[in-house]
């Protein structure tokens, strides 16, 4: 496959920027590129002209606003696409289907589609939130986080079985299904997502389960 080069060095250049949380000199910045400091430095002011990197006040290079703003505008146009996914997720399970976000130390309901049929549903709601070690969600974002080795079973075994299964951690007599969303190399945690289900009696667990996983992968595609 062939790539630009200048645009390839571009968007390397973004990535490893990206990394440096107290921002990256010139000079490294070139060695990590590969490149000489002179083609660096075009590179950068051009990420620059589009105010996608700044400099400080010592030359070392940031992220900047329009990082920001381009972040921003994906958002919108993600919901747009995962709430069709989600509404079939809910009807194909005959229970509330949910996509949940890390923030923090909690996991937070972004979004929730309810089934067609729907008679008797579970009381969860979009801003609802819990601690990230209790309940699905939470548990199946943790287990897409590199292993430690304090990881509580639950996680370990989420991070085993491929998507996490509780049941009553939340509501009594809920039962629920959730995946993580396997982020892309060099994502920002902060986009942590994990997708699910959650009932109060008659869920099976196993087509549940398969669903949600599918739906994960499915919604990956869209990151």
């Amino acid at each position: 496959m062939s790539t630009l080069q200048t645009l390839d060095r571009g968007l390397r250049a973004l990535d490893v920027i990206s990394h440096a949380s107290e921002g990256i000199s010139i000079a490294d910045l070139a060695r990590e590129l590969d490149v000489h400091r002179a083609i660096c430095y075009r590179i950068v002011s051009t990420l620059e002209s589009h105010l996608l990197v700044a400099r400080t006040e010592d030359g070392r290079v940031r992220l900047a606003v329009g990082v920001a703003v381009l972040a921003s505008r994906f958002e919108p146009q993600f919901s747009r696409d995962v709430r069709p996914i989600l509404h079939a997720l809910a009807n194909e399970t005959h229970a509330t289907a949910f996509l949940s976000a890390a923030e923090g130390e909690e996991a937070v309901v972004m979004m929730v589609s309810e089934p067609d049929d729907s008679v008797l549903t579970v009381g969860y709601r979009v801003g609802s939130r819990h601690p990230l070690s209790l309940g699905a969600a939470g548990i199946a974002i943790l287990a897409t986080r590199a292993e430690r080795p304090d990881d509580p079973e639950p996680v370990r075994q989420a991070r085993r079985d491929g998507y996490s299964l509780t049941r009553g951690q939340l509501e009594r007599g809920a039962v629920g299904v959730s995946a993580g969303l396997r982020l892309p190399a060099g994502l920002s945690p902060a986009v942590e997502r994990s997708v699910g289900v959650v009932a109060i009696d008659g869920l099976d667990t196993s087509a549940a389960a398969e669903a949600v996983t599918r739906t994960a992968r499915q919604l990956e595609r869209l990151l």
